[in-house]
């Protein structure tokens, strides 16, 4: 199965905005559930979006109301929408397939 490739981290001060690109096979995307994890240095990695095919998201407590997921299959792209960053977003995130993870993308929210 061919690797996600993510795209679009970086440097964004307290209260900013991202949006995270995952590229990933038509195949893929259109058939199964996709997630974004996250991680911080010296730690595991946290389940912070579940995208279902249907539609339906899953969103962890700590980003509720500030991060949006989102498809577009036309594109072979899954976004991450991620709006008024703290720092404690920081770390790197990976996109996920049911077969494989991406290699990840630096996220580092700093004043």
């Amino acid at each position: 199965q061919v690797q996600p490739v993510e795209s679009g981290g970086g440097l964004v001060q307290p209260g900013g905005s991202l949006t995270l690109s995952c590229l990933v096979s038509a195949t893929i995307l259109s058939r199964n559930t996709m997630y974004w994890y996250r991680q911080e240095r010296g730690k595991g990695r946290e389940l912070v979006v579940t995208s279902a095919p249907s539609g339906t998201v899953i969103y962890a407590d700590s980003v509720k109301g500030r991060f949006t997921a989102s498809r577009n299959n036309t594109q072979n792209t899954m976004y991450l929408q991620m709006n008024n960053l703290k720092p404690e977003d920081s770390g790197v995130y990976y996109c996920k397939t049911p077969y494989n993870w991406g290699h990840g993308t630096q996220v580092t929210v700093s004043a």
